[in-house]
């Protein structure tokens, strides 16, 4: 309901620019010699063949624009206008180029498909996953197609430096999900890598918003950092299933009442408490996750 006012707004905009473009070019005379609407136009050589729609079908501008509004609908981005404007640059980039583009280029174009929806829309995400997929296995003239682990190791690297997951973490989860050089990888393991990667980076973020309810600045006291690191910890031990988001869920399922009942607890401590810095939190906590992890085979 919030969206009518701006379409009806932009379809006044539009009426509006109509008008004034008739205004300025009116209709011509009928000895001009230009074509009208929906009249060929003499000798078979003008552009007005058919209608307007016929125009736009024959260009491929309606299946083009088609296929830039599905896009919009997988990939949900958060400012889909930006997203359009970047489609339709790479799209142009992408036909300009005599052969696919070289490692560089492809691993740019994948990064931008994986991070365009968030991991909980499972639908967009995944057709994302499928396009980078595809992106990063298309061959050229020596190279067959497919994804090999030097790409793919390469792409969750760079997932993992958009976020500000610790770099221990980070490596230690790369360890744990990478593929041989060399080796082909197939596609669900490859949407399991980056799954896994964006998840880590949502945990890190979580995490450091924990930490910011702990303290003041970059340190915090340590008896309540360890109370909800344990209650953490437990949280995450309650999950079942090996995929990713499980972990996620299982970890916002630390309530309230939950982590009131731990800092309580450790406050009734008599001892003269120490402190933790925000650094050491999220390392520790993303070990937790880390540790749940299940290695590529």
């Amino acid at each position: 309901a919030e969206k009518l006012p701006a379409r009806a707004e932009v379809r006044s905009k539009m009426a509006a620019y109509e008008k004034r473009r008739a205004a300025a070019a009116p209709v011509p005379a009928g000895g001009s010699g230009l074509p009208e609407p929906g009249r060929a136009a003499p000798g078979g050589g003008g552009l007005a063949e058919g209608s307007a729609a016929e125009f736009l079908l024959r260009a491929g501008v309606t299946a083009m624009v088609r296929e830039a509004l599905l896009k919009v609908l997988e990939a949900r981005p958060a400012e889909p206008v930006s997203f359009l404007a970047e489609y339709f640059e790479r799209l142009v980039l992408a036909e300009a180029a005599a052969e696919p583009p070289g490692p560089p280029q492809r691993l740019a174009r994948a990064l931008w498909y994986v991070c365009l929806a968030h991991h909980s829309h499972r639908t967009a995400f995944d057709s994302n996953a499928g396009a980078a997929y595809e992106v990063l296995g298309c061959g050229g003239r020596r190279r067959a197609a497919g994804v090999d682990g030097r790409l793919y190791s390469e792409l969750l690297r760079r997932i993992c430096q958009r976020g500000a997951a610790p770099a221990e973490a980070a490596a230690e989860l790369l360890r744990r999900v990478r593929c041989r050089d060399h080796e082909a990888v197939p596609f669900d393991v490859f949407r399991y890598g980056v799954l896994t990667c964006c998840v880590l980076l949502e945990f890190a973020a979580k995490a450091d918003a924990l930490f910011a309810v702990l303290g003041a600045g970059d340190s915090a006291d340590s008896r309540l950092c360890q109370a909800v690191l344990r209650a953490l910890e437990d949280a995450l031990g309650a999950g079942h299933g090996s995929r990713p988001a499980r972990y996620l869920e299982a970890g916002s399922r630390l309530g309230p009442d939950r982590l009131a009942l731990a800092m309580d607890q450790a406050l009734q401590e008599r001892k003269l408490g120490s402190s933790m810095s925000r650094e050491e939190f999220l390392r520790k906590a993303t070990a937790l996750f880390i540790a749940k992890v299940k290695p590529v085979e």
